[in-house]
């Protein structure tokens, strides 16, 4: 099942038996998300919203054909990131459950704050690559409920009787990531523990947390596993994500003992079988968020200058 990123896969709403669906978003990008809906007989619970509120209305328009007769009741988002929840207001009536970190994160970078940065002037380099990433979304109008309920290390909800466990695995990707897990179909939502293609961004850390995260979706055995970005994948997916972690990890170590900048490290570190993943890069990120593990004292860069350096990596590498 395992696809690359260069193969195609379908946009819009899949279904994948036991009573789930896939909603997916190619190429899986910047801002790309993908989302998934358990049903029970009565009612149905949706996993993750959109980055604006046109393409959540969308999705939950193609949804209205499973949903009309078993609405949705329960909404859990798997992170903090605005293209996973900024749809939530779209979802009326519904519970929202996020882990306790992730409802604390979504206070700090509102869509008023991203529309506001592509509104701003930081040089043609770094506007073009802005625009490129984000520039297909509306971020006006966006006001998303504060979850209703919050937990910390894991949950089981119940639709309809039947069992939704939800495992809480940040910090790793952001500081409260959390695995949907369907025991009855074999299938788990990952959320951004997985980008299926696409290279994996680490904001938050540590890298072993997330590591240890692929390893649990393997333990689980799953036979439907649906990324947070990308198509939908198997194993051999996870391990790579997971084979990447480390790969970058060692090679950002070795040059922060050789004292390189994060920019001059990400410049330098060889990509191999990892440099045709889309976005690669967040290489910059993922350094950057290294350095900071290995220096607890180091302040976090601005997100901004990260964006600069990405910008000025991908222009000149």
């Amino acid at each position: 099942m395992y696809c690359r990123w260069w193969m195609s896969y379908d946009e819009g709403l899949s279904e994948l038996g036991e009573g789930l669906h896939a909603y997916l978003q190619p190429d899986g990008g910047w801002g790309w998300s993908n989302a998934g809906l358990v049903l029970g007989e009565e009612q149905s619970l949706l996993v993750d919203t959109l980055f604006d509120l046109k393409l959540t209305a969308t999705m939950l328009e193609r949804m209205a054909s499973v949903t009309g007769s078993r609405p949705i009741r329960i909404l859990v988002n798997t992170h903090a990131n605005g293209d996973h929840c900024y749809g939530n207001q779209l979802v009326e009536g519904a519970e929202v459950i996020a882990s306790e970190a992730s409802a604390a994160e979504m206070e700090e970078l509102p869509p008023a704050a991203l529309a506001a940065l592509m509104a701003g002037d930081f040089g043609e380099t770094t506007n073009a690559y802005l625009s490129d990433a984000f520039g297909p979304f509306d971020f006006n109008g966006i006001e998303p409920p504060r979850p209703t309920r919050t937990f910390t290390s894991s949950l089981s909800v119940e639709v309809d009787g039947r069992l939704v466990e939800l495992i809480e695995v940040g910090p790793a990707h952001t500081a409260g990531d959390v695995l949907v897990h369907v025991p009855d179909a074999k299938a788990i939502f990952t959320g951004d523990i997985l980008f299926i293609g696409g290279t994996p961004l680490i904001w938050n850390g540590p890298v072993e947390n997330w590591i240890r995260a692929c390893e649990l979706i393997i333990e689980l055995d799953c036979e439907v596993i649906v990324p947070g970005h990308g198509p939908l994948t198997d194993h051999a997916g996870v391990t790579a994500v997971a084979d990447y972690l480390r790969y970058v990890r060692s090679e950002a170590v070795a040059r922060h003992e050789a004292g390189l900048s994060v920019f001059d490290a990400a410049r330098d570190i060889e990509l191999g079988p990892y440099e045709d993943w889309l976005d690669w890069e967040r290489i910059v990120i993922n350094v950057d968020s290294i350095y900071r593990e290995l220096e607890p004292d180091r302040k976090p860069t601005h997100i901004l200058d990260l964006f600069r350096l990405m910008a000025e990596l991908k222009l000149h590498k």
